[in-house]
């Protein structure tokens, strides 16, 4: 196994063992999010709770349960948004999805079929630790796992922003 692998298998690990922004936020008047994974049973709930103005994530929580990749995938992307305008968090799950499509012969700029470049789906917009779940894509049945919990924030951006029109 290669150094990379071993370091993006670590910050996995990590974030399985500690996750990032645990727990739940009152809802109302945040906005409670859930999503379920029927084929493996992973769970996450996505708890948002945007500023004053509606447009920037003031904090975000997360809770459920599940396999490692869905987990440490649910606080990674906690660390991503919290902060981030709307825009953003929106910005950063289409780059994360667009990671988890790209097939792995596409990993590799280099053609020696190893798939160790980091793909770029979108220059603009920096991953960070979540370019470590691009080995999911090794591995189609678990893209779902990785996914999740982008999904989920995807659902409770959308129910945020419709309460903040009405």
């Amino acid at each position: 196994m290669s150094g990379l692998e071993d370091l993006y298998r670590e910050i996995i690990l990590d974030h399985y063992r500690n996750p990032r922004n645990r727990g739940e936020l009152a809802s109302p008047p945040a906005v409670r999010s859930e999503g379920f994974n029927p084929l493996c049973g992973d769970e996450v709930v996505v708890y948002l709770d945007l500023d004053g103005d509606g447009d920037r994530i003031a904090d975000v929580k997360v809770s459920g349960q599940g396999c490692s990749i869905s987990q440490s995938s649910a606080s990674m992307m906690s660390s991503a948004v919290k902060g981030a305008s709307l825009a953003e968090a929106r910005a950063l799950t289409r780059a994360f999805k667009a990671l988890m499509s790209i097939h792995e012969s596409r990993l590799d700029g280099d053609g020696d079929g190893s798939g160790t470049d980091t793909p770029s789906p979108d220059p603009e917009v920096s991953l960070g630790d979540l370019a470590a779940l691009q080995g999911v894509v090794k591995f189609p049945v678990r893209i779902k796992c990785a996914t999740l919990s982008w999904n989920t924030l995807a659902a409770g951006l959308d129910d945020a922003e419709a309460t903040a029109s009405a």
